[in-house]
């Protein structure tokens, strides 16, 4: 999930597994992969980073133990 901002200012979590595509007009739209369109007052790289930040999080439990195991030659 990474929170963003609609143009009126209200903020919002949006779930970021369902963004199909990001669209500079000059807002940023973003497309989800229901067909629901939100436009947000952050710029596409803003909303990149934090989907990257998000992906890192949420894979991070999985690969680090990987990680270890490989270090230890298990």
């Amino acid at each position: 999930m990474i929170k963003l901002t609609r143009l009126n200012g209200q903020a919002i979590v949006v779930n970021a597994d369902l963004i199909k595509f990001l669209e500079a007009t000059p807002d940023t739209l973003l497309t989800l992969s229901n067909g629901e369109k939100l436009m947000v007052k952050e710029s596409i790289e803003t909303v990149m980073e934090s989907f990257i930040l998000f992906r890192r999080q949420t894979l991070e439990p999985v690969v680090r133990p990987l990680e270890i195991e490989a270090e230890a030659g298990l």
